[in-house]
């Protein structure tokens, strides 16, 4: 097994429900959901919602205080209008606009919003990294 991969990704959220109704706005359906925790199926890995302090006394330190935005978690899109699309359904839904989708340096398109708890996500279509029938990415090989 390659130690270069990740399997779950976890969110810890101040209100679980909210959460759960902005990514149900987005289009997500949950996999599995308990009361502390929501769990969605991704292509390849799974995301899962828990709440802050529940989160941070399953790690050992529960009186730590959890914070967010120090890292982006990103889709990839095929073209920049279903980019603008994702990102008007994500306003709609609550998010917090960062940045609008526009035309980038590196030659691609994306844009910034943070959910209703924070987390940084970046929408884009990258011309150089094409996606799979499914959506997913493998980065191509260098030349």
């Amino acid at each position: 097994m390659t130690p270069q991969r990740v399997t779950l990704i976890t969110l810890g959220v101040d209100d679980l429900d909210r959460a759960r109704a902005f990514y149900a706005a987005l289009g997500w359906t949950p996999a599995e959901a308990q009361d502390e925790v929501v769990f969605y199926q991704m292509n390849g890995l799974v995301l899962g919602l828990f709440g802050k302090s529940d989160l941070a006394a399953d790690q050992g330190r529960p009186d730590s205080v959890l914070g967010t935005g120090a890292m982006t978690l990103a889709q990839n899109f095929p073209t920049e209008a279903e980019v603008d699309a994702a990102y008007d359904r994500a306003i709609a839904a609550g998010a917090t606009p960062l940045k609008r989708p526009e035309k980038v340096f590196w030659g691609g398109y994306s844009g910034y919003f943070a959910d209703p708890d924070g987390h940084v996500w970046e929408l884009a279509m990258n011309p150089f990294w094409p996606l799979a029938p499914d959506g997913s990415l493998t980065l191509p090989e260098a030349p």
